[in-house]
Order: C-alpha cells, then sequence, then structure tokens
C-alpha cells in the first residue's frame, strides 16, 4: 500500500476552506519520554526548544542522544525475542556526525554482546566508520555503479563487499580473484513509504542482481573464484506497518536467488535483508510492529541457518532530533494561507526530495487547536520548497519558532549550502536512555 502523505489524515478532518472553521485537536502521536510538552512549551530532554532557538539561532537541529540507543536496543530485543541470530549494522549516511557515531559505538565493542556495525554505501563512508572506532570487519560496504577509484579504496581494507551488478562481479573479479563478496540481489518486489521509494518492484530500478541475471552472476564468480558468503536485497525505504506483508514478498522471493546460489555450491551464512523500516508521520500512520518484523525474518530465514543481518537508518535516527526554525512571513495567497520558515530544502530534503510527511509544531503552546488549512514553506527560491501543504495547522505569528518533528535521520547529513543559504547548526542534548 502506498502512503500519499498529503493525504494523511487531511482529507477526512481538515478545516473547512470556506465558512467557520472547525478546529481540529493538535496531534499527540509524538509524545514520548525526553519529547514531550513542560509549561506550555516543547521540550527535548528537559531543554526549552524556544530559548534553545532564540539562543542559538535556526536553523537548528536538537538531538535526544539517549534515543538512539533505545531503538536499536529495542530492535535487537525484538529480534532476540523471535530467537534470529543477527547483526545489526547502522546505515551511516543516516547519522555520520561524529558525536552521534561515538554513542553508538558505545552500545559495545567490537564483537561485544550489544554491539553494532556500520552499513557504508561509499568508499568515504567506509574511511569515516574506519576512523571513528570501527573495525573493517564491523563494517559492510552496498554501492551501486562502483568504479574503479571506488574499488582502489574498497578492495585495500577487510569489509565486507556486497557486489549489486554482474559488471561489478567482473571487475572485483579481475583485480582481487579468490575475494569472499556478498550479492545484492533484486527480489523484484518492495516495500516503500511512497512508490518512489521502492527499490524493488515491476519497475526496475538500478538497485541489484535480477533474477534472469543471476546465472551471469554465478559464472562471474565461477570464472573468478570469488566467493559468496552473502546475500544481500533492500526492499526500500520508509515503508510502515501497513507494508509488513510488501517487505515479505520481497524476502520470499529473495530466497529463491539464496537457493540458486545454494544449489550452485556457495557458502552462504549471512542474509541481508537490507534497512527501510520507517518512522510515523501523522496521525493516522501505522508504525512498525518490530516483533512482527523480527517473527516474519525468522519465519524465512530459519530453514537455513544463516545470520540475518538488518541495516536501520531512520529507524535509529529520525525520531532522534528535532528542527527548528522561525516562522518569517504569514500570508494568504490566492486563496492559501503560506507559512514561511528561515528553513529552506537545503536543509530540510525530507517532502522536496522524498515526499515524506512532516509533523510540525509550534514550540510555544504546541498542543493549541489547528485553525486553519496551511502551506508550509522554505525560503530557497524555487517553488516546490514546501514541507506541508493543505496542512492543519494553529494560527500562527511572525516570529514564533516551531518545530519540524521527526529530523534526526539523514537531513543534517544531507544539508547543503544551496542559494547560499546556511545549513543549520546542531545542540546535543543528554538524557539516561530507558531500560
Amino acid at each position: 500500500m502506498t502512503v500519499e502523505p498529503s493525504a494523511v489524515t487531511v482529507a477526512a478532518s481538515a478545516p473547512e476552506r470556506s465558512g467557520a472553521p472547525v478546529p481540529l485537536p493538535a496531534p499527540t502521536w509524538w509524545r514520548r519520554p525526553g519529547l514531550d510538552v513542560v509549561d506550555g512549551r516543547l521540550s527535548l530532554n528537559g531543554a526549552d526548544l524556544e530559548a534553545l532557538a532564540r539562543d542559538r539561532g535556526t536553523p537548528l537541529f536538537a538531538y535526544d542522544m539517549a534515543r538512539p540507543v533505545e531503538n536499536v536496543r529495542a530492535l535487537q530485543g525484538a529480534l532476540e525475542r523471535a530467537g534470529v541470530p543477527h547483526l545489526v549494522r547502522f546505515a551511516l549516511k543516516a547519522g555520520p556526525d561524529p558525536r552521534i557515531l561515538a554513542v553508538l559505538r558505545g552500545l559495545g565493542g567490537p564483537g561485544e554482546p550489544g554491539s553494532i556495525g556500520i552499513d557504508a554505501c561509499s568508499p568515504g563512508e567506509v574511511l569515516h566508520a574506519l576512523a571513528n572506532g570501527w573495525r573493517p570487519d564491523e563494517i559492510s560496504h552496498t554501492g551501486t555503479n562502483v568504479s574503479e577509484r571506488d574499488l582502489d579504496v574498497l578492495l585495500a581494507h577487510p569489509i565486507y563487499l556486497n557486489l549489486d551488478a554482474v559488471s561489478q562481479l567482473e571487475r572485483v573479479g579481475r583485480r582481487a580473484p579468490g575475494r569472499t563478496v556478498g550479492i545484492r540481489v533484486n527480489p523484484g518486489a518492495g516495500a516503500g513509504y511512497t512508490e518512489h521509494l521502492a527499490y524493488a518492484g515491476d519497475r526496475p530500478t538500478k538497485f541489484g542482481v535480477t533474477e534472469d541475471r543471476l546465472d551471469d552472476a554465478i559464472a562471474a564468480c565461477r570464472r573468478h573464484g570469488l566467493v559468496v558468503d552473502t546475500l544481500h536485497f533492500h526492499a526500500g525505504s520508509g515503508w510502515l506497518g501497513d507494508q509488513l506483508d510488501g517487505f515479505e514478498t520481497a524476502l520470499a522471493r529473495a530466497t529463491r536467488s539464496l537457493d540458486r546460489l545454494l544449489a550452485a555450491g556457495f557458502p552462504i551464512r549471512e542474509v541481508n535483508v537490507g534497512g527501510g523500516v520507517g518512522r510515523v508521520a501523522r496521525d493516522g500512520e501505522l508504525p512498525v510492529d518490530l516483533d512482527a518484523y523480527a517473527q516474519v525474518v525468522a519465519r524465512h530465514l530459519r530453514p537455513y541457518r544463516v545470520t540475518a543481518a538488518f541495516e536501520p537508518g531512520d529507524l535509529v535516527m529520525k525520531d532522534a532530533g528535532v528542527l527548528l526554525g522561525e516562522v518569517v512571513t504569514v500570508e494568504r495567497r490566492g486563496g492559501t494561507t503560506f507559512v514561511g520558515l528561515d528553513i529552506g530544502w537545503n536543509v530540510n530534503c525530507a517532502y522536496f526530495i522524498y515526499r515524506y510527511a512532516q509533523e510540525i509544531v509550534p514550540v510555544h503552546h504546541p498542543l493549541r487547536e489547528r485553525t486553519q488549512v496551511v502551506t508550509v514553506a522554505g525560503h530557497i527560491n524555487e517553488a516546490g520548497d514546501v514541507f506541508a501543504e493543505d496542512y492543519p495547522f494553529p494560527a500562527v505569528a511572525e516570529g514564533e519558532v516551531v518545530a519540524i518533528l521527526n529530523a534526526g535521520g539523514y537531513l543534517q547529513a544531507m544539508s547543503m549550502t544551496h542559494c547560499l543559504r546556511p545549513t543549520g547548526g546542531a545542540v546535543y542534548l543528554e538524557r539516561q536512555p530507558l531500560p
């Protein structure tokens, strides 16, 4: 099922566009230990976010440094309850900040119970992981359109190397005959927050060896003596609880490729199911039940006696941060109220690129009723620079501070100085993780 972000709860419950407005209660799905309302103000780990914004300036990312720990432990706990032999590797692109990586490295040393590895997708990420305390055997690289220059770096380190094209297998085979590698397959089915974010399906994508090319991949490995010990696939990004069946279909189809690799004599010891588990962003969205997710993986992989590997990114980081900005414009244009912020898609591309829904709350009295329908827009000089459209929102005034929730994953890492706009600062707030 495809979730259309702009349609979540809005079509059924938005205030009337004409006549007397119909106030809506403020959404509260996001309230949790650490992120809540204290004395009428939005608070993160006890810090008044309005005071932080006024003191540090906006745009400003604020991170709950305990939340990544809680999220990793929740996934590991579900896998343990399901009896799944597993490895968890953090998708580095979701949060490469060394301060965040130090928290994740602190979950355990190399090989210790509860520790996690790194999922890298470029040579730069491999080098960054090494520089931040991970050993090569804790790093798995899965890239696409890998160049010879990329291989100069990747082959210099004894990392896990998953290859997603026959041509990559040929190139690595010529340069490193006999090396142990993994093969990333395209199962022909997937799941994603939107259709654009499904990485496999009826429409061909650039990711992975398709079933009709698997014999060619096997032949390339044999030709160069490559040993295949890992099968990898990735269903898509940001999928939610009502799309678990889409992930399961992808996993079931991936096991067909697993059967063929085993029949070809390759000693597969790991099946990497990728990442992509999303976080809800609006009322009405269904979170992924991690126990159900773990049970799906156990049901399909238990007969093979392999280790299941996971590469969470947003699942670990998305709800660990908020992005603070100031309302600089409130104005009617052509019958639409625009709320303009001092933030642009250069800092928050979640809707601009991925069409992820955004929940936005004023930091002063965040639970006030939503009395109007607005478009929340940024300050980049492009029409598509918006964060929410047809969005129920409270009456706000210029000069107020608002928080865009679920801003902890990817956004700061993807920030750029487009239009020479600033990328924003960051603050890191501590608390004791929940047991």
